[in-house]
């Protein structure tokens, strides 16, 4: 008889002990199931619900809690990309920079958790990224965002979708009206400030530190680093913060508008789409939303209670350290103008300031002016941004800033190669994933992504992104400016083109 009861005994603890503690992980609204890594050393779960479907009458709403579900849910696959145009090639941008077209929905809100931890209790660094793509545009299902590299280095690493385009940033009156907040137009946003409650809520479970988060996005994303840092609704959600190439200082392409405009362009948009109500506009279907994907955040009262730079000027922002820069070729331009057409052009838009122009951005020979178009969409769109970042959280002394600028041209075809150092061209680099890039790469293209890749863990980690074996990457501070060139051979130095940057920094501000 003691042998029938013990049988099953066995049996049961059998079980248990071929089971890892991340076979089911239980979430604030149901127990999830997932996958892991070829080497079994990275537990993967992809379409894990934070809000619930903003469909139907929670379009253009805050994001609304998540259904509890009983049983264990598989998140194995990734889940649907938020509803934009269809992803195309062009330029330098392959399929590896862009989401899989197949399916786009309105149920978007998902996210997905990459963990190399080995029990619950681990307290591992957690990095949440924040895709780009002008906010009309993105997902998480992009190749070079896999976090499995990241993962093995020792953070969890966590990707979100968000609403994009009129989806996630129409501002309407009707809408201001009936929200409780007094506010419209940044529902984008909101799902990233919910993405991040419930990593609060739940990170732990997976071996995470809820108290140690670090916020990390690119372009657009950085931007919308930038917003929350800057909220007073991300208090308490995240405690560093890395932007690359993008922040909202000073009026620029993405920069925020304000409430009142918002919605007399969202009045606009209702017009063209033939929608005389908020309740015609919720029952527009997607196909005609998508003919008006325009939207960004904007200063909205609630989200963004002020511009980003009034917030700092009043010390309300949420200090935590920085990391942020930009590329050597983050520039957007369109057809160059020769050297007599440049030089023309800046005396005319500059006036009396075109020979101080001229001596930061030359144009005395077509190459110099080729150049120099570059350098200044670079400069204008993404630089200055970075730049006062820096300048600003240096001059409180109070949470430290790390300033970069990412400078490797990429190996490529010759009909690639003419982009350089380009706008997302370190991002595989940061992610450690060149493997998911069909570029030709050399050793030191390896090399460079496994140190840029241990900066961001390092930083994730302390604030700090050095690290034993790394090249050493001093505080920005506005005095010496000492900056992170990554490179060939990463390398400290003052930053160039400091006088270009004040320049334009200081037009802008007129």
């Amino acid at each position: 008889m003691k042998r029938m009861f013990l049988l099953p005994l066995i049996l049961l603890c059998a079980i248990a002990s071929a089971q890892t503690p991340f076979s089911t992980v239980k979430t604030d609204a149901g127990q999830i199931s997932g996958t892991e890594s070829s080497d079994a050393s990275v537990h993967i779960y992809k379409g894990i619900p934070f809000a619930a479907p903003p469909v139907g009458n929670l379009r253009w709403k805050a994001p609304q809690p998540v259904a509890h579900w009983r049983g264990v849910k598989a998140c194995t696959d990734f889940s649907k990309m938020p509803m934009q145009g269809k992803p195309n090639e062009f330029g330098v941008y392959t399929r590896e920079f862009l989401i899989k077209d197949e399916p786009l929905s309105e149920d978007c809100l998902y996210l997905n958790v990459w963990t190399g931890a080995k029990t619950p209790m681990e307290k591992r660094p957690v990095i949440v990224w924040i895709y780009g793509g002008g906010f009309v545009s993105g997902g998480t299902n992009v190749p070079i965002y896999d976090g499995e590299a990241l993962a093995k280095k020792g953070v969890i690493l966590v990707s979100i979708n968000y609403r994009v385009g009129i989806f996630g940033f129409l501002a309407h009156p009707e809408l201001t009206k009936e929200s409780p907040n007094h506010a419209s137009g940044n529902y984008g946003l909101m799902d990233q400030l919910a993405a991040l409650k419930w990593v609060k809520k739940n990170i732990a479970a997976f071996g995470g530190d809820p108290g140690n988060v670090t916020i990390a996005g690119q372009s657009a994303g950085a931007f919308g680093v930038n917003y929350l840092v800057v909220s007073p609704l991300g208090k308490g959600l995240f405690h560093k913060a890395i932007a690359e190439s993008g922040a909202a200082f000073l009026t620029g392409p993405i920069s925020a508008g304000n409430l009142q405009q918002a919605e007399q362009e969202g009045l606009k948009t209702a017009k063209a789409l033939g929608a005389n109500s908020l309740v015609e506009l919720r029952a527009l279907p997607v196909d005609a939303l998508l003919k008006q994907m325009n939207g960004r955040p904007i200063v909205d009262g609630y989200v963004l209670p002020e511009p980003v730079a009034a917030i700092f000027a009043a010390n309300k922002e949420n200090q935590v350290p920085v990391l942020t820069g930009w590329n050597e070729d983050d520039a957007f331009v369109g057809k160059l103008k020769n050297a007599a057409d440049y030089t023309a052009d800046i005396q005319k838009r500059y006036g009396s300031r075109a020979d101080e122009f001229l001596k930061l951005y030359p144009g005395s020979t077509d190459d110099q002016a080729a150049r120099s178009q570059i350098n200044f969409s670079r400069d204008v769109t993404f630089g200055v941004q970075n730049f006062t970042w820096a300048n600003l959280q240096s001059a409180k002394n109070k949470a430290k800033v790390y300033l970069y600028r990412f400078t490797r041209r990429m190996p490529a075809t010759e009909d690639f190669k003419k982009y350089g150092a380009f706008h997302t061209g370190e991002v595989g680099y940061v992610f450690n994933n060149l493997k998911y890039l069909n570029r030709p790469f050399e050793p030191v293209d390896q090399q460079l992504a496994d140190i840029i890749s241990s900066y961001w863990v390092n930083f994730a980690e302390s604030g700090n992104p050095n690290g034993p074996g790394l090249p050493p990457w001093p505080a920005y501070n506005s005095k010496d400016n000492q900056t992170m060139i990554l490179s060939e051979k990463p390398a400290a130095v003052s930053l160039p083109d400091k006088a270009a940057l004040e320049f334009m920094v200081n037009d802008m501000r007129k």
